[in-house]
């Protein structure tokens, strides 16, 4: 039973880069993963995706680009204030100025170094580089 979307489809982005998938398949989906999607899109570490109706929540068939070394959620959500990205980003990502937290506000998901441009703070979903 499957109670996190959006673990899951980072986990499955994660899985299907390391073993050279071009396509990763997530359900059910939802509001907040295709916002996640899309700045990861944005960021080009995914190509396009796309909603699959099935009758059941639907499908997101999401192509995976060769720039995703690791995607993974972050667990618990910790809420981080605009001055804090920088310990979080030490702890998550492997050098500075490489990868992204994926952070939510209260001006919609976005990566960490939009949240810190707009002097914002939020919650921390998950981490690409």
């Amino acid at each position: 039973m499957k109670h996190d979307t959006l673990s899951d489809a980072l986990s499955a982005i994660n899985n299907a880069a390391r073993n050279g998938k071009d396509y990763a398949t997530v359900s059910p989906t939802s509001n907040l993963l295709k916002n996640v999607l899309i700045q990861l899109q944005q960021k080009g570490y995914i190509g396009v995706f796309e909603l699959v109706e099935d009758g059941q929540g639907g499908k997101f068939k999401i192509e995976v680009t060769d720039e995703v070394n690791e995607c993974q959620p972050v667990k618990p959500n910790f809420s981080v204030q605009n001055d804090e990205f920088d310990k979080w980003a030490k702890r998550y990502l492997p050098a500075q100025g490489f990868g992204d937290l994926i952070v939510t506000t209260s001006h919609g998901i976005m990566t960490h170094e939009e949240a810190q441009d707009e002097n914002l703070g939020g919650k921390l979903l998950g981490y690409v580089y």
